[in-house]
């Protein structure tokens, strides 16, 4: 048998992980072709498919591979080949001396050449790891938001509690900060908590476009109002928001919303619109807002009860 032979048909090239254990994926669709990067290990065990984060296609893990590490792969078979093709050239040497004063001489000799270079690539640097809430799959991904790689469960409302989270520990930190600093600290807060239901509610707005009655409107829709977010939930999917939470908890977290707005816009003065908007009796228009720890820590859990609700409705609203 030939070296060539050797070979066989097919060959097993390991594509090995990153510095940090993580292993690029590429998403096959052409409108995509999204890069992000799993654990092999971890998550489900024996699964085929994999699942891109960024426009959920779902596939054999087979079609999922990078163009650097195909590039490698190609190098490293031909390489393989051109090796054993020498191997078998080199079988075919011969020299046959001259024989007698006018004898010609023959040889054949193999030099192998310069051998073809491997392509050697690093698996890039993305911006967010993630371990999967449900099935634990650990994956990194650009941005933020994605599906999970192995479940499909997307992480919004993941990373939504993983940022109520730093919230928390923020409000930990202002009890025991100089006063000064711990007010701002607490209005820092605020604005975050509500950012990342802003982000959160608009990716999910993005995820369940589809099912929207007006998709090309739908990145229109903000959650850093909630008036504006009912209204827009109910003209998108045709559910209201605030049934959601009660009647108290509505108020509530529309006051804080509103606080929020005077601090992004206003500097945090009061003026006539915050007083309509929200309905707070106590407020003085020129005066500054007041926003304390308790403001914060109430309205965390409210957070949390609207992003469940809204994931539940959103998943029950039908494609149209």
């Amino acid at each position: 048998m030939t070296h060539v032979e050797r070979l066989g048909n097919t060959f097993n090239i390991p594509i090995s992980k990153d510095e940090e254990g993580f292993l690029g994926r590429e998403c096959p669709v052409t409108d995509c072709e999204g890069y992000f990067k799993i654990t092999p290990g971890t998550g489900l065990q024996g699964t085929t498919d994999c699942i891109c984060p960024y426009c959920g296609h779902k596939g054999h893990q087979n079609k999922f591979f990078t163009k650097d590490q195909i590039e490698y792969a190609k190098s490293v078979a031909i390489r393989k080949i051109t090796g054993a093709i020498v191997k078998d050239l080199k079988t075919l040497e011969f020299e046959h001396k001259p024989k007698g004063p006018f004898g010609i001489g023959l040889s054949l000799k193999v030099e192998p050449g310069r051998q073809r270079p491997i392509y050697w690539y690093r698996e890039k640097e993305l911006e967010t790891q993630i371990v999967c809430s449900s099935c634990t799959l650990k994956y990194a991904v650009y941005g933020v938001f994605g599906f999970c790689p192995d479940c499909g469960q997307h992480n919004s409302l993941q990373i939504l509690q993983n940022n109520l989270n730093l919230v928390q520990k923020m409000m930990d930190l202002a009890k025991s900060a100089e006063a000064e600093l711990s007010v701002k600290v607490i209005e820092n807060a605020m604005e975050d908590c509500i950012s990342a239901f802003d982000g959160f509610g608009r990716e999910l707005c993005r995820i369940h476009g589809k099912k929207s009655r007006h998709p090309d409107k739908i990145n229109k829709i903000s959650f850093q109002n909630l008036g504006g977010a009912q209204e827009g939930i109910k003209n998108h999917f045709e559910f209201d928001l605030t049934t959601g939470i009660d009647n108290d908890e509505w108020r509530i977290a529309n006051i804080s919303f509103q606080k929020r707005h005077l601090l992004a816009h206003k500097m945090g003065i009061i003026d006539e619109e915050y007083v309509k908007r929200s309905g707070d009796t106590t407020a003085i228009i020129g005066r500054k807002i007041v926003i304390t720890s308790e403001d914060v820590v109430r309205l965390i859990p409210i957070i949390e009860k609207l992003a469940g609700f809204l994931v539940t409705s959103m998943d029950n609203v039908s494609e149209k």
